[in-house]
Order: structure tokens, then sequence, then C-alpha cells
């Protein structure tokens, strides 16, 4: 049995979610989000809250994978379209900054030219110092732009410069030593 997958949603009264087909809709106060359901899960709604069940009672392991997934899936949808999501970035070291000019973000991390990253829809972008902010109500498109931020200059572990997600912790390297050579 999938330990996720008998956990119950909770929906909060802003939230609406439909079954229409094999597609699930999530609507609430910050967007919607659509899902195509799995063919060997199913979905319950009733008195606000939703539970993710196999179809088959003797269901096999990649069934059982797979309702855990969706639960989780589903949960994300609920609350990324009630709350939404964010992820924070650190900038660390002389020179590099980061601004946000239109639809790109724009990034000045010691190259030759300035790295811009498109922003895609239904995510925002907030530069405030050196922290940038990633916002949306997908949970997947928010951790996917972050990941292709840091990429752009991930910190490196001798003096930490370059970007690293908040409350990341770098692995410090020691650098070489110089020695004193014997006559």
């Amino acid at each position: 049995m999938s330990r996720i997958g008998k956990k119950v949603i909770e929906v909060p009264a802003a939230v609406k979610v439909a079954l229409e087909g094999e597609t699930l809709k999530v609507t609430g106060p910050k967007g919607e989000l659509t899902l195509p359901m799995h063919r060997e899960v199913k979905m319950t709604q009733e008195n606000g809250k939703v539970s993710v069940a196999p179809r088959k009672e003797s269901a096999d392991k990649k069934a059982k994978a797979i309702w855990g997934l969706y639960r989780a899936l589903i949960a994300n949808m609920v609350q990324g379209v009630n709350t939404g999501f964010e992820k924070k970035l650190e900038i660390e070291g002389v020179g590099f900054k980061a601004a946000v000019t239109g639809d790109e973000l724009v990034l000045n991390l010691g190259f030759v030219n300035p790295v811009k990253i498109k922003k895609p829809e239904g995510i925002n972008f907030l530069v405030e110092k050196n922290v940038i902010t990633v916002s949306g109500i997908s949970k997947q498109a928010v951790g996917e732009i972050a990941a292709i931020i840091r990429k752009a200059k991930k910190a490196e572990p001798y003096k930490g410069k370059g970007i690293k997600y908040q409350g990341e912790k770098i692995r410090r390297k020691e650098g070489k030593k110089v020695v004193a050579t014997k006559k």
C-alpha cells in the first residue's frame, strides 16, 4: 500500500477541483492548473476532501507508485492555486548582479555577455539586492526555472561565489598550500 496515496487531500473553500473526462482541473484564487489522469488511478471527491486510489484492488507495484505520485501532484496543484510556490536564490560575488527587464531576468555573472532568462507564462521574478525570488502556481515550473537560474553560475567550493538556493550549504574546499622549498 502507498503511504502517501492513502492520505486524504483537504481542499480549501476557495479552491474548486473538477474531473472532466480524463483531465483533472483545479481552480483557485491564483489561477488554474490541469492534469491528465493516469488510467490506473481514480479520484473521488466528497465533503471538501479528495482521495486517490488505484483502479484495481490487487494493484501491481507500478500502480502503487503512480497512486502515490498522483496524490502528491494533486496536493501540489491545490496548494499552488491557493497560496502558490516560491524559491529564493542568493547571488554571491563581487560585481555579480541581477535585474528584471520586461519579461527577462538579466544576470551579470562575470561573463562577457549577460545571461538572459526569459520568463515563462505563470512565473514571476523579483530581485531585491542579492536575492532572486521565483514564484508561481506550478511547483514543477518554479523549481525548473530556479534550477536553470542556479545552473547559470553554480556556487563554487573555494570562495562560494555564484548562485545558490537560500539556506543551501556550500561545502568549502581548502585551497592549495604554499610549501617553502628547502635548499
